[in-house]
């Protein structure tokens, strides 16, 4: 027999549970707009330097369809840096084939990326932003090759590439 007691306890745990289910899906506060980094621009600032689609990733957490980028395939010697601040990210070495149409690393530059949570899908994954400017690069995971068994999954169109000269 339902009496008040139950009644109330219902409503509480209702009420739990969406506020649990908001946060699982808002997930971890972005940095707050008093966060600066070493490279800040405005939003227009952002908009001239970048391409429609570098904007989209780096500023607007964006993803880029899977195997459009030619970074992909490019296996040469050379450093990957930052499309926003140009801040060298990866080496060539660094870069492993990973099947997934994304260029792949399994470690970075030490220093070069901050971590959190993202909770855009239904379950969080790791997101890396650069330290520098604060761009979006990727997600990480813990199914690439060893010594780290990590992979960066990286968006082709946040990164540059610098070939390794020739005299070098």
């Amino acid at each position: 027999m339902l009496n008040r007691r139950h009644i109330l306890l219902a409503g509480i745990s209702a009420a739990a549970l969406a506020a649990m289910a908001r946060l699982a899906i808002a997930g971890p506060s972005e940095k707050t707009a008093a966060t600066t980094f070493e490279v800040t621009k405005s939003e227009e600032e952002w908009k001239k330097l970048l391409t429609s689609e570098q904007y989209y990733v780096l500023r607007k957490h964006g993803t880029e369809r899977a195997g459009t980028s030619p970074l992909d395939k490019q296996y040469g010697p050379g450093t990957y840096a930052c499309a926003g601040c140009d801040l060298p990210l990866f080496t060539s070495d660094m870069k492993f084939e990973s099947g997934t149409g994304w260029p792949s690393f399994f470690t970075t530059i030490p220093g070069v990326f901050e971590t959190k949570k993202d909770f855009h899908l239904i379950y969080p994954r790791e997101e890396y932003h650069c330290t520098r400017c604060g761009g979006h690069h990727g997600h990480l995971f813990e199914d690439g090759p060893k010594p780290t068994g990590l992979r960066y999954c990286n968006n082709g169109v946040a990164l540059k590439f610098i070939p390794k000269s020739a005299k070098a």
